[in-house]
């Protein structure tokens, strides 16, 4: 798999592109890259990489989010510490994690800029074929659509991460895989990552991706 500097993944609630940023952020990490993780999701105070912090800071990663993150007051904060991604750091590699929907990915919006001269980034449409909202391909690609006008970034890459949870099984995924090669098919893009966690055999899904469960359910909050 190619690593670019900076990776963001953004999707619709729901999607796990919390859990994937975190997962992805500590893959990086222990092949060695210097690793910063900035947490963008100024919108859901439940699923956020804030609340992976103190592993990742055991792990050597540092975290860049709203100083009002995991507080109760609801303050749509972006840190100023987030324009350091794009200060020229040639030796940090970035793990974005974006806010869901369109809502969510205006915090990118302001950044949009310096994508435009950027060589080494991606960015990850994170899709699950068992939320509603997205259950089918042209939904998907509705929310994508709406993603990227809200940012004005275009999407380079889909990660394929369909569960229900920690009840996912390897039928879950492998029913999935037609589905994430269709929205594929529509958004004319690669699925970058297959994504499965932990007890289920997946080498043989689309560019594997073995993931474990990092981030709070709402129920456990």
């Amino acid at each position: 798999m190619e690593y670019k500097k900076i990776t963001v993944f953004a999707g619709h609630y729901g999607s796990g592109k919390t859990n994937l940023a975190v997962n992805y952020a500590l893959n990086l990490k222990s092949r060695g890259f210097d690793t910063a993780l900035c947490d963008l999701d100024i919108v859901n105070p439940y699923f956020r990489s804030k609340d992976s912090e103190r592993l990742l800071a055991e792990r050597g990663i540092r975290v860049i989010s709203s100083k009002f993150a995991n507080t109760n007051l609801d303050v749509p904060a972006i840190n100023p510490e987030s324009y350091s991604i794009f200060a020229g750091d040639k030796k940090t590699y970035y793990v974005i994690d974006l806010g869901g929907d369109d809502r969510g990915a205006y915090a990118l919006g302001r950044f949009s800029g310096f994508f435009a001269g950027l060589k080494s980034y991606e960015m990850i449409f994170v899709i699950n074929m068992y939320r509603p909202e997205t259950a089918a391909p042209e939904a998907a690609m509705s929310i994508m659509r709406e993603i990227e006008a809200a940012c004005r970034v275009k999407f380079t890459a889909i990660a394929n991460n369909s569960n229900i949870g920690k009840a996912t099984t390897r039928a879950h995924i492998a029913n999935s895989v037609e589905y994430a090669e269709r929205v594929a098919e529509l958004s004319k893009l690669s699925i970058k990552m297959t994504c499965f966690m932990q007890g289920i055999d997946g080498r043989d899904f689309p560019n594997p991706y073995p993931i474990k469960i990092y981030t709070k359910e709402i129920w456990d909050i």
